[in-house]
Order: C-alpha cells, then sequence, then structure tokens
C-alpha cells in the first residue's frame, strides 16, 4: 500500500497498562486524546495456598508482547502508520512485588500479588518490634499503615522463604521491582542494558519510600532488612526512561527505539486520565478493588479516618509532586470473577447486570467479600467473606444483587472517609475501571451515596493517564497538559432514584454485616491439609 493511503492523524501515544486481571495495549490520538485501537489479554491468577495470590511475571510480560503485537495488528488494518507512534506509557497494578535475576533474565519466584494474605505473620512479627505495636508507626514517613498490602513486606517474606532470591542477593545479582519495573527493564533491553528505574507513585505504595524526600528510606530498609542496592532508581512519572526494543520480525518490532516515558501505578494513572489536577477532585476506579483517589495538591494530608496518604503524580523531573488521600477496597470486580470462576452462578461477568436486573433487590442478603481481610477504612486482616441474611427465598440473583450492593457499599464507607478528612463532601463522583460498563452497579451506586455519579463516555482512563504522562514527557512534548489544551470529556451521569432514608436503612444493615466478618481468621490457624 502507498504510504499516501495512509490516514493521517499526526502523533501518537501508546499505553501498556498491566491489571491484576488483564494486560492491555492502547494506542491514543496525542491531539484528540481519541482511542484508536486496543487489544487485551486476561492473565491468569495462580492460588497455590489459602490466601496466597501469585502471577508468573514471564507470562505478564508474554501477554503485554501480545497485546502490543495485536493492536500494531489492528492499526496496520485500519491504514494507521504505526510508526507515528512517538512514545509510550506504562501503568500497572501496585504493590505486586518480583525478584529477579539480571544475568539470566528471569524471574527468581512468581510475583507475589498486592492482594496476597501469606505476609500476615510476617506483619505480626514486624509488629513486634514496634513500640506499642502501632501499625501507624510510619504513616507520617509513607503514608501507609503496616499491612499484608505493601511491597516490603511480601519482599521481606521472598527474603526470608525462597533460597534462589537469598543467594542471588548474597551474589549481587537481585534486582527488585514492582510490575511496572520489571516491564521497563524487560521491554528497554532486559539482561542486554535494560533501565532497572520506577516511578514516585509506585515508590510510594512499597513502604521504603520515604513521600517528602522523595528517596529510598536507609531507615525503613534497614528496619525491613532489605539491602538498597536491589532497589530501582526512583524517577518522575513524565520523563524517558529508556527506548523499546522489539524483535524485529513482528509487526511491532517498528516501535523499537520508541521512548517509553511515562510511568504510573495504575490508581494514579486514572487521576491524570480523569482530568483531577486540581486539589479536592476525585476519582473512583472499578477493577479487580476498588480505589477512590483525592488530589490534595502540593501538601501531604493524613487520614484521621482509615485512609492512605499517596503520591497522586509528578509529571516531569522539575515539577512539584503532587498527594492524594486514597481510599482502597481489595474486591470489587474480584467479587464478580469469584461468583464466575468458584461458584459458577455466571458463565461471564457480564451476565451478572442481567441477573441482579431480574430481581432489582438482594432481598435482605448481604455479601461482605473480604476475601483478603478488609482494607480502607478498617484495615482488619482477620475479616473473611460472609454472606449473610439468607432464607429460603434467596437465589443466585439475590447473591449477585447484594455482590454489586458490596461494591457500592464499600465505596460509601471510603466516601464518608473521604469527606471526614476533607471537610468538603464531594457533590458528585467521577467513575472509570471495568465495571462501570454495568449500569446496575452506577445506579446502585448513586442510589447508595445520595450523589451523582459521572462517568466518561471512554472508560479506560488509567490508560489514558499513561499515555499523557508520556506524550507529555520533555524531550517528547506531543500532549500538551495546559487546562485549556485539554479536551472536554463527555459523560453519562446516574442520579439517586430511591429516597435517602431507604439508603440510610440499608447502609447501617452492610455494616453490621462487616462487623459479623471481622475476627475470623488467626494467623496461628492449623493446617487443613492444602499445605502439601
Amino acid at each position: 500500500m502507498a504510504a499516501s493511503d495512509r490516514v493521517a492523524l499526526g502523533p501518537l501515544v501508546g499505553s501498556i497498562d498491566q491489571g491484576t486481571s488483564s494486560s492491555r495495549f492502547l494506542v491514543f490520538n496525542a491531539k484528540t486524546a481519541e482511542l484508536l485501537s486496543h487489544h487485551q489479554v486476561e492473565i491468569q491468577q495462580k492460588f497455590p495456598k489459602e490466601g496466597w495470590v501469585e502471577q508468573d511475571p514471564k507470562e505478564i510480560l508474554k501477554s503485554v508482547y501480545e497485546c502490543v503485537e495485536r493492536t500494531c495488528e489492528k492499526l496496520q488494518q485500519l491504514n494507521i502508520d504505526i510508526t507515528n507512534i512517538k512514545a509510550i506509557g506504562v501503568s500497572n497494578q501496585r504493590e505486586t512485588t518480583v525478584v529477579w535475576d539480571k544475568i539470566t533474565g528471569e524471574p527468581l519466584y512468581n510475583a507475589i500479588v498486592w492482594l496476597d494474605l501469606r505476609t500476615q505473620s510476617t506483619v505480626e512479627r514486624l509488629l513486634k518490634r514496634i513500640p506499642g505495636n502501632n501499625k501507624s508507626f510510619f504513616k507520617f514517613r509513607t503514608g501507609l499503615p503496616l499491612s499484608t498490602y505493601f511491597s516490603a513486606v511480601k519482599l521481606r517474606w521472598l527474603l526470608d522463604n525462597v533460597e534462589e532470591i537469598r543467594q542471588a542477593v548474597d551474589n549481587g545479582r537481585a534486582m527488585f521491582g514492582t510490575i511496572d519495573s520489571w516491564l521497563i527493564w524487560c521491554l528497554t533491553g532486559g539482561k542486554n542494558g535494560g533501565v532497572h528505574c520506577t516511578d514516585v507513585t509506585n515508590a510510594s505504595r512499597t513502604m521504603l519510600f520515604n513521600i517528602h524526600s522523595l528517596d529510598w528510606d536507609p531507615e525503613l530498609c534497614q528496619f525491613f532488612d532489605i539491602p538498597m542496592e536491589i532497589l530501582p532508581k526512583v524517577r518522575s512519572s513524565s520523563e524517558i526512561y529508556g527506548l523499546m526494543k522489539i524483535c524485529p520480525s513482528l509487526k511491532s518490532g517498528a516501535l523499537t527505539g520508541v521512548p517509553i516515558s511515562g510511568c504510573l501505578g495504575d490508581q494514579s494513572a486514572a487521576l491524570v486520565g480523569q482530568m483531577c489536577f486540581q486539589d479536592g477532585q476525585a476519582k473512583n476506579t472499578y477493577g479487580t478493588g476498588c480505589f477512590l483517589l483525592c488530589n490534595t495538591g502540593q501538601k501531604s494530608v493524613f487520614s484521621e479516618h482509615g485512609l492512605l496518604t499517596t503520591i497522586a503524580y509528578k509529571l516531569g523531573r522539575d515539577k512539584p509532586v503532587c498527594y492524594a488521600l486514597e481510599g482502597s477496597v481489595a474486591i470489587a470486580g474480584a467479587v464478580v470473577r469469584w461468583l464466575r470462576d468458584n461458584l459458577g452462578i455466571v458463565k461471564t461477568s457480564q451476565e451478572i447486570e442481567k441477573l441482579a436486573a431480574e430481581v432489582g433487590t438482594s432481598y435482605g442478603c448481604y455479601f461482605v467479600p473480604a476475601f483478603s481481610g478488609l482494607y480502607a477504612p478498617y484495615w482488619e486482616p482477620s475479616a473473611r467473606g460472609i454472606i449473610c441474611g439468607l432464607t429460603q427465598f434467596t437465589n443466585k440473583n439475590h447473591i449477585a444483587f447484594a455482590a454489586l450492593e458490596a461494591v457500592c457499599f464499600q465505596t460509601r464507607e471510603i466516601l464518608d472517609a473521604m469527606n471526614k478528612d476533607c471537610g468538603i463532601p464531594l457533590s458528585q463522583l467521577q467513575v472509570d475501571g471495568g465495571m462501570t460498563n454495568n449500569k446496575v452497579l452506577m445506579q446502585l451506586q448513586s442510589d447508595i451515596l445520595c450523589i451523582p455519579v459521572v462517568k466518561p463516555s471512554m472508560p479506560e482512563t488509567t490508560a489514558l493517564g499513561a499515555a499523557m504522562a508520556a506524550g507529555a514527557a520533555e524531550g517528547v512534548g506531543i500532549w500538551s497538559l495546559n487546562p485549556g489544551d485539554l479536551t472536554a470529556v463527555t459523560c453519562e451521569r446516574f442520579e439517586p432514584q430511591i429516597n435517602p432514608e431507604e439508603s440510610e436503612y440499608r447502609y447501617a444493615r452492610w455494616k453490621k454485616a462487616v462487623m459479623k466478618s471481622m475476627g475470623w481468621e488467626t494467623s496461628e490457624a492449623p493446617s487443613n491439609g492444602n499445605d502439601k
């Protein structure tokens, strides 16, 4: 085909969005923010023991390569010239921990996923070394409570339990990284000159990072006994980290030499993609978990109500860092996947909406999906999932409805905490993420919050945020982040349709159910025969 037949679109930006349940590659027009093409691959989660959640780092990498290749093929079918892709951004599931060998390029163990609970005994052991067993002891330095959720305790577990990792550290061959670091290292050459880096947003989720000095904290590394030489270099969220290297025989081989110039943890990326650049703007992302972030500008705000203080973004080496308050819910979309894969009451995730819509009520049934304990605002690792209020009348439709309601109630809890910490109640909620395609869920959310829910027509805001950071980077400069240049987004609105009294009654019942889910598990539980 003659080059002149190709569609002229100006500069494009690619975005790798590596989530907990799938990997995606998306390509945007840098001038209009229009999504031109994408490809998605679901990735496997392994549950080798109760409470353990792992993924294969090589499968994650392979899925990313596949998404890039398929998207390039789709663009060629659309007559779009892939040599117009001028930058690539990365957004990723945060906290998930990988250790690999820099000589062979091979992972030394499966990635331990953020949801994983194996480190509960590690957390309890570490707590004993803290005055008053105070899990918030490092909060003012890291923004985080001591919890199984963050990378430092996962890395401590790996060093304590995996001989190959201990040896690799002793031999100076080990590298640690969250998923962004693993991908960027591999995509920029791996063992042949790959760049070992992370950005401030991902670093702020490790519990080894000082969110004020913006550097690894030697005292924290000493407390967790982590050798600092295995840590990646911390960079801003928008700068050229390195250049893509892809096998020339692939269609996507044309991306070799394209700078990787944006990197944000997925929740920070969604905040950028939703254009929440002003102090007080907030968004809620419905993915595997549910994450409400509120931009607090250049000051770090510390929560009195169980929220985390985290880095929102730093969009350039010389740009200021911005902070956010975050409410983290472990299980949102994961509850639908559980109903599909474990209980088999739906064949596809989309069916859940139909089941729930057929009844329009949970008929007094409440589902607390505390599969990984409870995150914000409780931080209660001993909680486990319960379905209560069952009668002979309850059927799978009611359980499906209760599962969707659970996502909404959990969001209400973190929104209440956010309103208390910020002092200014949100007048509407901006939402994004895969689950927002479920209209029953969005209406329920508005009913339970008693405020409008606003969904952008292009729900891929996480990928968009990483693309914006990449396109705006110094040396790329094809995406303007000036407020006047940002394209207005068309949105769908959901208004509350039930009276506040009914909403309050249901919310009070939910809180009663949450109380019943707590104090269920102890880390000293005898083995149930699954430890083979």
